[in-house]
């Protein structure tokens, strides 16, 4: 594992270059903090022999509130990618033209059905992506989207909890969308409260006795440690999932923490796509 010198806060796996820099133009890097939130990214690539993931995930200050994407790409490789840059481009097009997150999931849906339809190979019928889709608005009301993905943690001083328990929707791809997409509240987000997006490739990760990695009691953890700000609470979870794996983890992983920091109000605007990354998720080195 090595930094990658166009972003040198991401973690990434030493892989082909042409795949690498088609990986790095997707996952941009962004500034850390995004109309009052302050935010952290970043990846971990199961493939040794490559940086390209199926993790995606994005924040977007838009008119409507800053909005938030995560998902997972069945799949690695070059053709996760072209999956990738087909529901990514559509979400950062749609995110400032759709007034309703219900709008933004069908314009993302519609893109990757056009993207599978074009491709050329058997596996493009098998293909599906999860998605999660938040909305933080000014007052700092939450409200979601959710197509087969894990539902974040909010992080409440040192308590981790749920965002939700309920089932969310079959994912992107696998069937169509209902005809009613209304997004689910969550209440506020208020000054210094965070959440935590992850893939499923964070709980999912065994030690060597088949036991999963146990994501709430880390966070709680790294929350009882101090790591307080999106930045440290990533490296606290990288570093410990791979301790957990020693040091090879099966699946991909894609981690976003996101902490409410306004004080007071302001006028809100798009100040441009916000991926940071984390400046420390150690170590760096798969055994």
């Amino acid at each position: 594992m090595i930094r990658n010198p166009r972003a040198p806060g991401r973690v990434v796996a030493l892989g082909p270059p042409t795949m690498w820099g088609a990986q790095d133009a997707l996952l941009r890097p962004m500034p850390p903090r995004i109309d009052g939130l302050n935010v952290a990214a970043a990846q971990l690539s199961a493939d040794r022999g490559s940086s390209a993931g199926g993790d995606l995930y994005e924040v977007v200050a838009t008119e409507h509130g800053v909005r938030v994407v995560m998902g997972d790409v069945r799949g690695h490789g070059l053709a996760a990618i072209g999956t990738v840059a087909a529901v990514l481009g559509s979400f950062r097009e749609a995110v400032h033209d759709e007034p309703e997150l219900a709008g933004v999931l069908r314009r993302m849906d519609r893109a990757l059905a056009r993207y599978l339809r074009e491709r050329a190979d058997s596996l493009a019928a098998e293909e599906f992506v999860t998605v999660l889709l938040l909305e933080i608005g000014r007052d700092g009301e939450v409200r979601a989207l959710n197509c087969g993905h894990p539902w974040p943690y909010r992080l409440l001083g040192t308590h981790v909890e749920p965002l939700a328990r309920a089932d969310p929707l079959p994912p992107l791809g696998s069937f169509p969308l209902p005809p009613d997409l209304p997004a689910v509240p969550f209440g506020q987000l208020r000054p210094g409260e965070a959440l935590f997006l992850f893939t499923d490739g964070a709980e999912d990760a065994r030690d060597a006795h088949g036991r999963f990695f146990p994501l709430p009691e880390v966070l709680a953890e790294a929350l009882r440690e101090g790591a307080d700000t999106p930045q440290s609470m990533l490296g606290a979870v990288f570093t410990r999932v791979l301790r957990h794996t020693s040091g090879s983890p099966t699946d991909d992983i894609a981690l976003l923490a996101l902490r409410n920091e306004r004080h007071h109000r302001h006028p809100s605007g798009a100040r441009g796509t916000a991926r940071a990354t984390t400046p420390h998720p150690q170590p760096t080195t798969h055994r």
